[in-house]
């Protein structure tokens, strides 16, 4: 795995994000373990504290239970939560933030919609 960080977060919110990234997309599903501290750390060449922080945060989120002597694995809802979650974030931070960058912009309902309808057509 090669994954390059940005100095933006602290590397173990972005590996945070990133495994949530790929439970919201089922890439990792309810009831499948994750990756060993260990070969995460290897994977990215990060420390094995780092990652130990990002598993405990999913721990504290409720997304990932730790089974003794076997890993981390997804618990069951994980998924449905973090949809949850990730749409109240949407709709509370990110959509506010896009809606005044497309006013500051000066573009019209029209052609947002126009953009869209294109982007959606273009899949």
């Amino acid at each position: 795995m090669t994954h390059s960080w940005n100095d933006d977060q602290p590397i173990y919110r972005q590996l945070r994000e990133r495994i949530v990234s790929l439970m919201l997309t089922g890439v990792f599903k309810e009831g499948d373990p994750l990756p060993s501290v260990r070969q995460v750390a290897s994977d990215y060449q990060i420390n094995h504290l780092t990652v130990s922080k990002a598993y405990q945060e999913l721990v504290d989120m409720q997304l990932v239970e730790a089974r003794r002597g076997m890993g981390m694995y997804v618990m069951p809802g994980a998924q449905e939560k973090l949809h949850g979650v990730e749409k109240e974030k949407f709709l509370t931070t990110e959509l506010p933030a896009l809606l005044a960058r497309i006013k500051s912009l000066g573009i019209s309902t029209e052609e947002l919609c126009a953009a869209i309808l294109k982007s959606d057509g273009e899949k």
